[in-house]
C-alpha cells in the first residue's frame, strides 16, 4: 500500500465532514492526503454546477483544509468517470480511503449512498464512511475510543490490526465487542433458559474472545482493551457499544451484505470497513 490517505469528495456537507476526518487521520499518521473528486462523464446542466465548477471541487476543498490545518500535506485531483470504480481504482493501494456515507447524488430518504455502499462492499483496502459533520474542529476527545466487532469463530487479522493501531495512535481504549447467541436448541426451546445455563455459555464465549485477542494484546501492550460479550444481534451490539466512540471498525467478511448495510445506516459514528 502507498503511504497516503485518500478523501473522496463532492459538494455535499457529508463530504466536507469526511474530508475533515481524513485530514485529522492524515495528521495523526503523519501521511499526505489526496483529495479526489470524480466528475460524471455526461456534461452537467449549468444550474447543477453551482456554487462552483465540478472541476474545481477538489481544489476548493483543499483550500478550506489548508486554511484550517496549515501543516497538512495535501493535493487535489479531479477525475472523469463513475465515482465508485474511479475511487476504487485510485485507492487500490492507498492506506485508507475516506468518504461521506451519502453524497450529493443520494436519493431522498437514503442514508447510505450508492458510491459509499459499493466501496464498502468491494474496495481492496480499508474504507471509512463518515455519517455527517464532526463534533467541533479540535482534536478528538481523550475519552473517545475505538470499537471493533469480533467474530470469535472466524477471527480476521486485518480488522483487528486496523482497530488496535487506530486505538494506539489515539491513545484511546479499544472496545472489543463480540455478539454471541444462545445454542440453537436453547434458542428454539419454548421454555425459558435457566440462568445457570446462560451464565455457563456466556463464560465460554468470554474465554473465546479472550483467546482470540491475546496475540493482539501482546503486539499492542500499551492499548487498553475492554472485552465485551453481548447477547445481542451483531448490528445491535455494535451500535449500542459504539455510542460516544470516535470510530467503529468492522471486518467485511464478518459483516456481509445486509448486515453491513444495516450497520452503516444505523451507526452515528464513522465506520471503517476492513477487508480480510
Amino acid at each position: 500500500m502507498q503511504r497516503v490517505i485518500i478523501a473522496g469528495v463532492d459538494r455535499s456537507a457529508c463530504s466536507r465532514a469526511a474530508a475533515e476526518w481524513a485530514t485529522r487521520e492524515a495528521l495523526l499518521r503523519g501521511l499526505p492526503l489526496r483529495v479526489v473528486h470524480v466528475v460524471p462523464p455526461a456534461p452537467l446542466d449549468p444550474v447543477e454546477q453551482w456554487p462552483y465548477r465540478p472541476a474545481a471541487v477538489a481544489d476548493h476543498v483543499v483550500a478550506e483544509l489548508v486554511e484550517r490545518h496549515p501543516a497538512l500535506r495535501v493535493r487535489g485531483e479531479s477525475h472523469t468517470g463513475m465515482p465508485a470504480p474511479v475511487l476504487r481504482a485510485v485507492g487500490e493501494e492507498a492506506e485508507l480511503v475516506v468518504l461521506g456515507r451519502r453524497g450529493e447524488g443520494g436519493g431522498a430518504g437514503s442514508t447510505v449512498g450508492a458510491t459509499a455502499a459499493r466501496l464498502a462492499e468491494g474496495s481492496a483496502g480499508p474504507v471509512v464512511l463518515v455519517p455527517g459533520p464532526l463534533d467541533g474542529q479540535g482534536p478528538p476527545r481523550p475519552s473517545a475510543g475505538v470499537t471493533v466487532g469480533v467474530d470469535v469463530r472466524d477471527p480476521v487479522g486485518g480488522p483487528l490490526d486496523f482497530a488496535f493501531e487506530a486505538a494506539r495512535l489515539r491513545g484511546a481504549r479499544l472496545h472489543a465487542v463480540y455478539a454471541w447467541k444462545l445454542p440453537a436448541a436453547a434458542a428454539a426451546s419454548p421454555f425459558p433458559v435457566l440462568e445457570e445455563d446462560r451464565a455457563t455459555w456466556e463464560d465460554q464465549e468470554v474465554q473465546l474472545l479472550s483467546d482470540v485477542l491475546r496475540p493482539w494484546r501482546t503486539k499492542y501492550p500499551d492499548v487498553d482493551v475492554l472485552e465485551d460479550v453481548m447477547l445481542f444481534p451483531p448490528v445491535e451490539a455494535l451500535v449500542h457499544a459504539s455510542e460516544g466512540a470516535e470510530l467503529v471498525v468492522v471486518g467485511r467478511r464478518s459483516a456481509p451484505g445486509a448486515t453491513l448495510r444495516e450497520l452503516l445506516e444505523r451507526s452515528r459514528r464513522p465506520v471503517a470497513v476492513v477487508p480480510a
